[in-house]
């Protein structure tokens, strides 16, 4: 058995005994090999490949994740809601040491603070009303693995004093017991509002901010990197055409247009959402701008208010050149790419970059 039997038989050898051990066998080599496909598949889920985007800032975040994913450091992660930031961390988790371990996200803000403490670090069997067992907690279960902590902003003082204690310790003592516990570990948190106010109103401690702040990573908001949303995008179009058994090729020039000129207040997710939505109103091969959802074409208010406050002709350049730069953006600087997207002349196009001192050159793609 040292040298690597799955079992042994005893003598005399009974065909029934020979069948059973063969039958654990071939139902133990099964479930190991779907344990390894399934690792796989996270794991090609979350490889750097999967983090769209051919923009600088992304490209910058690339090389960034790169360096730290094989190291334990512990990463704060900083972004508006719906920029990806749990795909980020366990993309870092996948592409670490410790992608044969377990990646544990729970989102702070999700979890009661009377109950947080007990949910991280676990409690003893009448540790406190209701508790009729001892629990295990999430810091125990995430052994050897990563844990990423979300809206971290959001816990109370009192678990910050301990998480705290798990960053310079490895250690920690379970609700309600006296033993301690020793872990190994890779902490990950994420907050979705500027942690340096919180800071200042007393709400987080500095002393926990600078042991998370080792390495930060900001992701930007979507509107800063719109050269990404065509590929964005045409990801989403991709997923939810196999999930829904759909056959949809592109999007029409006015749904780019659309989707380069909107906000996105709500990131990438936002974005996703609104793929999801086209896919499934969609009834031709192509998408419309009649399946995308009314939060997508409807202008705001405030964008109706800034446009009247030039005259026409003014109102007129300043969509037009913003409309240039943000295709060109979107094609990589190609201006041969631009104008088909926008379905005019490429000398057309050439004489409008020329009359507005756009350069091209600016939004190439490295």
């Amino acid at each position: 058995m040292k040298l690597g039997a799955y079992d042994f038989l005893r003598k005399p050898i009974g065909m029934e005994s020979v069948k059973l051990v063969v039958e654990r066998a071939i139902e133990r080599k099964s479930l190991v090999d779907e344990n390894r496909y399934l690792h796989k598949q996270l794991e090609d889920t979350f490889s750097f490949s999967r983090i769209i985007g051919k923009s600088k800032k992304m490209r910058d975040l690339y090389a960034l994740l790169r360096k730290i994913a094989p190291t334990k450091t512990t990463v704060l992660i900083q972004g508006e809601s719906g920029t990806g930031k749990e795909v980020v961390a366990k993309t870092i988790h996948y592409s670490s040491p410790r992608k044969n371990k377990r990646f544990i996200a729970i989102n702070c803000g999700g979890v009661p603070e009377t109950l947080l403490e007990s949910e991280l670090f676990g409690h003893t069997k009448g540790a406190f009303t209701g508790a009729d067992r001892t629990k295990q907690g999430l810091f125990e279960a995430a052994e050897g693995g990563t844990i990423f902590l979300d809206e971290i902003n959001t816990a109370p003082l009192s678990t910050q004093v301990k998480l705290l204690r798990v960053i310079e310790e490895s250690a920690f003592i379970p609700v309600g017991a006296i033993k301690e516990i020793t872990v190994d570990v890779r902490i990950m948190a994420s907050s979705n509002i500027d942690l340096n106010k919180e800071l200042s109103s007393g709400t987080f401690r500095k002393d926990l901010f600078y042991r998370l702040n080792v390495v930060r990573i900001f992701l930007p908001a979507l509107r800063e990197r719109r050269e990404d949303i065509p590929l964005l995008a045409d990801h989403f179009l991709q997923k939810f055409c196999r999930e829904q058994k759909k056959t949809v090729r592109g999007f029409t020039p006015e749904v780019v247009e659309w989707f380069l000129r909107h906000d996105w207040p709500g990131n990438v997710r936002e974005l996703e959402n609104a793929i999801e939505h086209a896919v499934t109103l969609c009834s031709d091969d192509i998408i419309q701008v009649g399946d995308l959802p009314t939060s997508i074409t409807s202008p705001t208010p405030e964008a109706g208010l800034s446009a009247i406050k030039f005259p026409f002709k003014k109102a007129k350049e300043t969509f037009e050149k913003e409309y240039i730069v943000d295709i060109l953006k979107a094609n990589g600087g190609n201006v041969a790419k631009s104008a088909r997207m926008a379905q005019i002349a490429r000398q057309n196009l050439h004489e409008k970059i020329k009359r507005y001192g756009i350069n091209a050159k600016e939004y190439a793609s490295a």
